[in-house]
């Protein structure tokens, strides 16, 4: 059978819906805008979420919780993971913690925390300290140091 000849399945495709074209389709005069009123003017449309004059889902549902704008999020590393990964750098903070992988971006504040092993006497600088690391830092001679 050539290309030429094929044509789509009887049913699967129908003219577009002309409006505004006279009487005779259907679609004529008002084209389907109804009479007056926000909705036959151009550029109106619903807002999002709006549920034909329905209570909307977001103003049905509970308000619940609180959010802290003000709250201060700490990227946390562990003591072990430094212990691991930091050779002969005397002093740790965020461009070494950046070079080591260990730390996405310089720009977040950090907080070491206390988990594992640590047994190099270095010195930390870091935004906080769990009182576990900086127990643990004191222990082997290292200094940790907020900035």
């Amino acid at each position: 059978m050539p290309l030429s000849k094929l044509t789509p399945a009887i049913g699967s495709r129908k003219p577009a819906k002309r409006v505004g074209r006279g009487t005779g389709n259907g679609h004529g005069k008002t084209s389907c805008r109804g009479h007056n009123g926000d909705g036959s003017r151009s550029g109106s449309r619903r807002k999002r979420g709006f549920e034909g004059g329905q209570m909307p889902l977001q103003r049905r549902l509970p308000k619940r919780g609180f959010f802290n704008i003000f709250k201060k999020i700490y990227v946390p590393i562990n003591l072990g993971d430094i212990n691991l990964h930091v050779g002969i750098e005397k002093e740790v903070d965020a461009q070494v913690l950046v070079k080591l992988g260990l730390l996405r971006s310089n720009d977040l504040p950090i907080k070491v925390l206390g988990n594992g092993d640590f047994e190099k006497a270095i010195t930390i600088k870091a935004n906080a300290f769990s009182k576990n690391a900086i127990e643990k830092i004191e222990k082997v001679g290292g200094k940790a140091e907020k900035c």
